[in-house]
């Protein structure tokens, strides 16, 4: 039986078990062969996963990446070449785009790279219609715009998140506080500092030593963790990415359906082919990827507030003054005696700050050297 077959048999399996007390510990093995037979479809030689095919291998420019995601014929390529210079081919069939096609977006000073991917399938995650290279972009990018036809309800947008997810994309949300460390010897010892109402050490136990062979390994959990996300802690490969939903054709809908989806959390409606709210695209975009741009000074001369620096401030890349050292020169930083910055990360208006200073949107920098 191959890889796919054994991962339909389990699916199938979870869907015929109802979800109770008496079952949560069958579930929980099955979400745990379920991620490693997953695992070996994505990358089955232990390579960097995603496959290689023409047009896809674009090299990284600019300030940011953003990947284009979304089912055919739903308005990437209008989008790309609306908000962009790039023309890419748009027509009213299905897979126009057949490459990856990039595209610079200039907002606030930033130049944000855009790359309108070919349409996805039903299956992508398997490998489907090119899937697996198009996915394999979307996790190299620092952001993903969905495309999604308004007119279809939430069908496209459920399907999509599902192909993804099978991959260890995670859609706008954090990694676990929590830590598995494997180790030689001493069995597993299970740690929490919270409440748990979703898994309790019998379950964790179960699924790292059928399903990862996992002995002896120290667990600390400091959150109200559920199984998925212990499995993802323990795969290790999983990509926390930011993403927008763009709910396009908004012109065929009632002003009270474009109202209500609107009002969705990360959502943003719009009409490439009309050119409505397209600078709202731009403003989530900017917003979701946490840009900051940070204006230099030399001593005794005005702020250069022609080129900023474009740093990212989110968890995980937090604009510091060490950043911006190593963003100008990799030797700046070994220099570095203090800097005097304006703006609204200080107290007061110059405040002398260190390496570890995290900066704001516009602040101004002057770097004093030893």
């Amino acid at each position: 039986m191959g890889v796919l077959e054994r991962i339909k048999e389990i699916e199938d399996e979870m869907a015929r078990t109802q979800k109770n007390k008496a079952t949560e510990y069958h579930l929980g093995l099955l979400k745990g062969k379920l991620a490693r037979l997953r695992q070996q479809l994505i990358d089955p030689e232990g390579g960097s996963g995603g496959g290689k095919g023409e047009g896809f291998e674009v090299a990284k420019s600019g300030d940011a990446r953003v990947a284009l995601i979304g089912f055919p014929s739903v308005g990437k390529s209008t989008l790309l070449s609306t908000m962009t210079e790039t023309k890419s081919e748009a027509a009213s069939y299905e897979f126009t785009t057949l490459t990856c096609i990039p595209g610079v977006i200039e907002h606030r000073g930033a130049r944000i790279q855009l790359l309108d991917l070919p349409g996805i399938i039903e299956g992508a995650s398997e490998g489907k219609g090119r899937g697996r290279q198009v996915i394999a972009v979307a996790r190299s990018s620092d952001m993903v715009v969905m495309m999604l036809d308004a007119s279809k309800g939430d069908a496209q947008r459920e399907k999509l998140e599902r192909e993804l997810e099978a991959v260890g994309l995670r859609l706008n949300q954090r990694p676990a506080d929590a830590t598995v460390r494997p180790k030689a010897s001493g069995g597993i010892t299970f740690n929490a500092t919270v409440p748990l109402t979703h898994v309790d050490e019998k379950m964790v136990q179960n699924v790292l030593k059928q399903c990862y062979k996992m002995h002896n390994a120290d667990i600390l959990l400091r959150e109200d963790v559920t199984i998925d996300q212990i499995i993802d802690i323990v795969e290790g490969n999983r990509k926390y990415i930011p993403c927008v939903y763009v709910y396009n054709k908004i012109d065929c809908l009632t002003i009270e359906d474009v109202d209500e989806l609107a009002r969705r959390p990360n959502s943003v409606v719009a009409s490439c082919h009309m050119g409505l709210n397209l600078d709202g695209i731009r403003e989530a975009v900017w917003e979701k990827l946490a840009l900051v741009r940070v204006y230099t000074k030399k001593r005794g001369e005005p702020p250069d507030f022609s080129e900023p620096v474009i740093l990212r401030n989110q968890s995980g890349y937090l604009a510091t003054v060490e950043s911006i050292c190593n963003e100008i020169h990799r030797s700046l930083k070994g220099q570095f005696r203090y800097a005097l910055v304006w703006g609204r990360s200080t107290k007061h208006n110059p405040q002398r700050v260190g390496l570890t200073h995290v900066l704001n949107d516009e602040d101004v920098i002057q770097i004093v050297k030893k």
